[in-house]
């Protein structure tokens, strides 16, 4: 067995030519796009437009952004669809702006005005105190006009219907606040949250602590995990290099949402196994509740999970199954490190 490092040899952009122009996507695509998403745009019409383009259907996301608000939104393609739990559960870190003295019922400024108040005299540096009493695990209350479900209906159903129901608060985490401008009534700030963090919340939670009131007026997702707003493309530049064959080169390998968890590379025998579903056995020092498996030429064959025995391990994703291969070295098992 040899044990890789962070990065494999899958996660190498593809350096095949690019398609011709109207060949187009007639094989499925699997990978990840990092797309600046465009203000005024669902993440599913986003979505939409990729799974238009590329004239295929196993097509999502990995964390929701608001219309509003801009910066990286991942798209997952084909078997990628499979891994966008892991990109969601990743850190998120934001770039927002908040008005104080106003409230509205979405808590952003999208929506109706519900209060106006005197925006209190406040320093910089009694802001950035009163930020930092959000840090930590906090509980937060989704906003009505959000995604979350309560009886099985979105919550902006109801809120469309004019009905308020109650919801529950949830625990969120915010491993970072820092002020970044204070101009009253508005305030730069930038935030780093685990997933399932309402950025609007956050600005409407300060703005009650204040007195006042707030609502968000701009968000930015600077990053999303290991991927970056600097390195995202917008929608335009996707669909481009989707019609125009080039789509390669900004398709990230679906085992990048995977490099929390340790890396084996197996032998043919044993990546055989793996891809046809059975149990195989490992050396002892492989860890987690979860582990990426790697054929000999560097393949993500399966993500795998400790089975009922010591050592012993199945399959909980099998992404490929592996053909016999035509080669001396078929029958050798995983390889020493």
């Amino acid at each position: 067995m040899k044990e890789q490092g962070k990065e494999s040899r899958s996660q190498r952009r593809s350096s095949k030519p690019p398609e011709p122009a109207g060949s187009l996507l007639k094989t499925s695509i699997s990978g990840i796009l990092n797309i600046n998403k465009p203000s005024g745009m669902t993440s599913h019409d986003v979505v939409q437009c990729i799974r238009r383009t590329a004239e295929q259907r196993r097509v999502g996301h990995a964390g929701t952004l608001d219309p509003m608000a801009t910066g990286v939104l991942l798209v997952c393609l084909g078997k990628a669809t499979r891994v966008a739990e892991y990109l969601t559960n990743s850190r998120k870190r934001y770039r927002a702006r908040a008005v104080l003295g106003v409230t509205t019922d979405t808590y952003d400024q999208e929506g109706k005005i519900t209060s106006q108040n005197p925006c209190p005299d406040l320093k910089a540096d009694d802001l950035e105190a009163i930020l930092q009493q959000f840090t930590g695990h906090i509980q937060q209350i989704p906003p009505m006009y959000s995604a979350v479900k309560v009886g099985g209906r979105p919550l902006y159903h109801l809120a469309r219907r004019g009905v308020s129901v109650e919801r529950k608060a949830r625990s969120v985490e915010i491993h970072d606040i820092r002020l970044l401008d204070w101009s009253p009534p508005e305030l730069f700030f930038e935030v780093e949250c685990s997933k399932g963090t309402y950025i609007r919340s956050l600005a409407h939670d300060l703005g009650q602590s204040l007195g006042c009131g707030a609502h968000l007026v701009e968000l930015v997702r600077l990053s999303s995990g290991a991927f970056r707003l600097e390195d995202a493309v917008s929608l335009e530049v996707a669909e481009g290099s989707l019609t125009n064959g080039s789509w390669r080169q900004l398709l990230h390998p679906l085992d990048v949402a995977l490099l929390a968890f340790q890396a084996v590379t197996l032998g043919w025998d044993e990546a055989r196994l793996v891809g046809h579903g059975r149990q195989i056995r490992l050396p002892k020092g492989i860890e987690g509740r979860l582990c990426r498996a790697y054929d000999p030429e560097g393949e993500l064959v399966a993500l795998l999970r400790p089975g009922d025995e010591p050592e012993v391990w199945r399959p909980h994703k099998v992404f490929r199954p592996v053909p016999s291969p035509a080669r001396d070295d078929a029958g050798q098992g995983m390889s020493g490190s």
